[in-house]
């Protein structure tokens, strides 16, 4: 019988979003890809350096360490938990090159089996065979044809600061709410026609839920993940929006709908986002506008999801 990733947290991931390969990009930037293949291949031996998404990835597969040793909360698994995180190497890679980014991985500890290394062309189309639940890539046309397929994907920065290790057991990622968790509906009633209407359109529709944006399932992954417990890691979730009073009413109703709790919310009213979030101390921080994320990309992990009516 076939393996199957049903049920498990599936992310998708680039080689350069999971590793500092800055400097090797350079050269393939220059349209050399057998110079490119060649520098990797004398690399070999050298493991890569952690990229921008990097800690998101090593805290998720440690849920599957927990879950091998068949505890919750202390007291014994009464069922056998299978690995719930999966993270596949998906890549504009050659096979070569490929072989240095799994060396990285196993150097580094990180359990990842799978991958997928296409010499240039557009992997994404590979996503839905995988069921991923996440696709983080450093190219935009990727992350675009991503979003468009249906799976939660974001450009990453690749110059972002990277995670803190202050929390060590703690999964911590942070979204926007229009055009990520919530569809970008209200964001267009403000591009449209300004912030008063805007705060009327939302005190009128405070009890009808906002419809889906594109980051949704991924919530309810990690949600899922959450609930099978362990006291050893956790998720913690923040909502980090633009919206204020009196708009923070439909969206925090909009989450008790779909029966999802997010840890923290952050209602700032227009305010730059990157301090609020240097405090938090996300492992990833996903939002629409590129500006929001130029500002968190100095002090956080950052990613631009590509979506609604600010990236049509």
């Amino acid at each position: 019988m076939a393996m199957t990733l049903d049920g498990k947290l599936v992310v998708a991931i680039s080689s350069r979003a999971l590793f500092d390969f800055e400097e090797e990009n350079e050269v393939f930037e220059q349209g050399d890809d057998r110079a490119y293949m060649a520098l990797q291949l004398a690399r070999l031996d050298i493991p890569a350096k952690p990229g921008v998404a990097f800690s998101l990835v090593k805290k998720l597969l440690a849920f599957n360490a927990v879950a091998s040793t068949g505890t919750n909360h202390g007291e014994p698994s009464q069922t056998p938990i299978d690995h719930p995180v999966e993270v596949v190497i998906l890549s504009r890679n050659d096979p070569v090159s490929g072989m240095r980014v799994f060396r990285s991985a196993q150097h580094y500890g990180l359990a990842i089996e799978r991958g997928s290394f296409t010499r240039g062309q557009a992997p994404w189309r590979y996503l839905k065979p995988l069921h991923a639940n996440l696709f983080l890539s450093t190219h935009l046309s990727d992350v675009r044809a991503a979003l468009a397929a249906g799976v939660p994907a974001a450009q990453v920065y690749p110059h972002s600061v990277h995670a803190s290790d202050a929390h060590p057991q703690e999964v911590r990622i942070a979204f926007d709410g229009d055009a990520v968790l919530f569809s970008d509906e209200a964001e267009r009633v403000y591009q449209a026609q300004g912030l008063q209407a805007f705060h009327q359109h939302e005190i009128k529709n405070a009890a009808l839920p906002l419809p889906d944006g594109p980051f949704k399932p991924l919530l309810f992954a990690l949600q899922r993940l959450q609930q099978a417990g362990t006291p050893d890691m956790r998720i913690r979730t923040a909502l980090v929006t633009a919206r204020s009073a009196p708009a923070h009413e439909r969206a925090i109703r909009t989450l008790m709908n779909w029966h999802i709790e997010v840890d923290e919310a952050m209602f700032l009213g227009g305010l730059a986002k990157g301090e609020f979030l240097r405090e938090f101390e996300p492992d990833f921080f996903f939002d629409d506008q590129t500006g929001h994320i130029e500002s968190a990309a100095q002090h956080v992990p950052s990613g631009h999801v590509a979506s609604g009516v600010r990236n049509g």
